[in-house]
């Protein structure tokens, strides 16, 4: 259980839990599954960029003006460090997150005028997918695929990016893969092999996490559709 902090709170104290799946501390970066009861935060800056799926239960969260952003169970979405919210609950919840913390940089704060809090939807980023001229992140075997993206959310240092995308058919070489990406999968199918030739299979409404520095080869059969969250950290 989390130890948590009244002053923190509007509600009474929550029960929390996490367990975590990866930590890169020198990044400050974590990926795991979180759970809380009932509760309201205070309203103040948002502990880090963070990309999240509801697994279960729904919460709302409320900016400094009032306005309120509904999530549901289902839902994939991300909140920009620093934005000033009350995260607000009634009952049980589970998430999936990939939290990343910047290092305080001079020129980084966030504007009171911008956005902060963003909900992958896939029929509105479907409308705004763009061709990409090159594969990145993947290294590609024979003919290059079809493949277009949709970039919902950059965080304000420049190396996280939510968003959707779609390909046709690949394979890739056997590689270090060069971001940390967590997924969502929305369509097809994703095989993946360890350089130890352990393999991993993925269809729609699995999630993953590949760490950055991975051996791996990747085979998207079919059409592939994602929501992904990059942390690049170089």
């Amino acid at each position: 259980m989390l130890d948590l902090d009244a002053d923190d709170f509007q509600s009474d104290l929550p029960e929390q839990h996490w367990h975590l799946y990866h930590e890169n501390m020198s990044l400050n970066l974590i990926v795991g599954v979180w759970t809380t009861t009932s509760m309201q935060e205070k309203f103040g800056p948002y502990p880090g960029d963070e990309f999240m799926c509801i697994l279960e239960g729904q919460v709302e969260i409320i900016d400094r003006e009032g306005g309120k952003t509904l999530i549901k169970e289902g839902q994939a979405f991300c909140v920009r460090n620093g934005v000033p919210v009350s995260w607000k609950q009634n009952g049980f919840l589970r998430k999936f997150f990939v939290t990343y913390s910047p290092q305080a940089q001079e020129g980084n704060s966030l504007s009171s005028d911008e956005k902060g809090v963003f909900v992958l939807n896939q029929e509105e980023l479907n409308a705004k997918l763009q061709n990409l001229d090159a594969p990145f992140p993947y290294e590609i075997v024979g003919t290059h695929p079809m493949q277009k993206d949709a970039t919902l959310f950059v965080n304000d240092t420049g190396n996280m990016r939510v968003g959707m995308w779609n390909s046709t058919p690949f394979q890739t070489v056997m590689q270090a893969f060069p971001v940390n990406e967590f997924v969502q999968l929305l369509e097809g199918e994703i095989f993946i092999t360890e350089h130890s030739g352990r393999k991993h299979e993925f269809s729609p409404g699995d999630v993953f996490f590949i760490p950055q520095g991975t051996i791996c080869s990747w085979h998207f059969k079919g059409d592939v559709r994602k929501f992904y969250c990059r942390v690049d950290g170089d």
